[in-house]
């Protein structure tokens, strides 16, 4: 890694004083607490996924309900929770969420190579909690998106290291869970990694093959849920997506317009990332700013899209800001993330349902900074010590 006496890397790997993980404790805490209160069996979102495996226990079939739109595997897995009552739900959900998205960012960490006690550890941490809106939105939804944003970097950093059928499983289990993670089958094409492929891959099918034949329509995600994914036309949903397909509709712009537009520029941001992969730099940065890049291209014409969906990209790039190449370092990304900072009012998107608009340009934004990125390459050279080339050939190696 290139250093000198204006590189802030040095400063940001030292271990962080006492004072500064007891507010981000205070912090966390005070966030969990309120989520607790003001949310019932868990957070919206996760009471659709419960209350789709209680209707299963009860005889019905999970895809009575439009919103659920998870696979056959989501039903057996959220019945443990189906048997909790619901106050218990309501404690213990908002603090698992919590402690879910902390790990994923100390695996963010360690893929590159962070010391867990570092200040940047502890400010990372602190800034997502208190500068970026969509981490409360999460822990208060209490979406299963939670489970991407774990998985993801934890497949990195078995990556990393070479354990690239690991990398592939943990990726499976996350999109039996949620399909949010599917993009990723890219990264594993790229690598030419054939039998983690096959892992990521026949995971979630077993899983949901064998789900559903436990299920009343056994084809329910198919005749139900993916035609309702396609049409993208719920009223209550679409005031909330923030990709580009569902929000230039909204300013005038002809359905089928917005759909061709969002299709070019997610093409675009999958040929960047297949550069990035190709390119040069440290193996963690190449891993990282290729999946942001394949995770962000599909964010802009998946249906729907939220704003927390990118809490499953922004801790890994946030955790490569030590690397003088990484694109946190890099101003555009900081400004892309000013209209998600809390409790900014913008004139003529005060109500919640415009929200979308302001986590559209987030995401624009950052998907773009991200493929001038990988299209550019790291601004830096050099490793965060270990042994770089022995790294680059345990990723690259068929």
């Amino acid at each position: 890694m290139v250093t000198g006496k204006s590189d802030i890397s040095g400063w940001l790997v030292r271990p962080a004083g006492g004072a500064l993980w007891a507010g981000l404790a205070a912090l966390l805490g005070a966030l969990t607490v309120h989520a607790v209160r003001v949310t019932s069996d868990g957070g919206m979102d996760n009471a659709i996924v419960v209350d789709a495996a209680r209707t299963w226990l009860a005889g019905g079939s999970p895809y009575d309900d439009p919103h659920f739109l998870y696979f056959p595997s989501a039903v057996m897995a959220a019945v443990p929770q189906a048997l909790l009552p619901r106050p218990v739900l309501g404690v213990l959900v908002p603090p698992a969420v919590t402690a879910a998205l902390a790990l994923g960012w100390a695996c963010a960490l360690r893929l590159h190579r962070v010391p867990l006690n570092s200040r940047l550890a502890a400010l990372g941490l602190l800034g997502l909690v208190a500068g970026f809106a969509p981490f409360g939105h999460l822990v208060r939804l209490g979406n299963w998106t939670v489970s991407a944003a774990l998985a993801l970097p934890l497949c990195l950093l078995l990556a990393s290291r070479g354990r690239w059928v690991a990398a592939g499983t943990v990726v499976g289990v996350a999109v039996a869970l949620k399909p949010l993670l599917a993009p990723m089958v890219l990264l594993f094409l790229f690598a030419r990694r054939w039998r983690a492929l096959a892992a990521l891959v026949l995971v979630p099918a077993v899983a949901s093959a064998g789900a559903a034949l436990l299920l009343p329509d056994p084809a329910g995600f198919l005749t139900r849920t993916l035609p309702f994914l396609l049409r993208g036309d719920d009223p209550f949903v679409r005031f909330y997506e923030a990709s580009p397909v569902a929000v230039l509709p909204r300013l005038g712009v002809p359905g089928a317009l917005a759909a061709l537009l969002g299709l070019l520029a997610a093409a675009a941001g999958v040929v960047c990332a297949y550069r990035r992969w190709r390119g040069p730099g440290p193996v963690p940065l190449r891993l990282t700013e290729t999946s942001a890049g394949l995770m962000l291209s599909a964010f802009l014409v998946s249906r729907p899209s939220y704003d927390h969906y990118l809490l499953v990209v922004l801790p890994l790039l946030l955790a490569g800001l030590p690397y003088a190449g990484g694109v946190a370092r890099r101003p555009w990304f900081w400004l892309a993330l000013v209209p998600q900072l809390p409790g900014v009012t913008w004139p003529w998107l005060e109500s919640a349902r415009r929200r979308a608009f302001r986590d559209a340009l987030t995401l624009c934004a950052l998907t773009a900074t991200v493929a001038r990125h990988c299209v550019r390459g790291p601004g830096g050279t050099g490793e965060r010590g270990g042994a770089p080339e022995r790294e680059r050939a345990a990723v690259e190696a068929p």
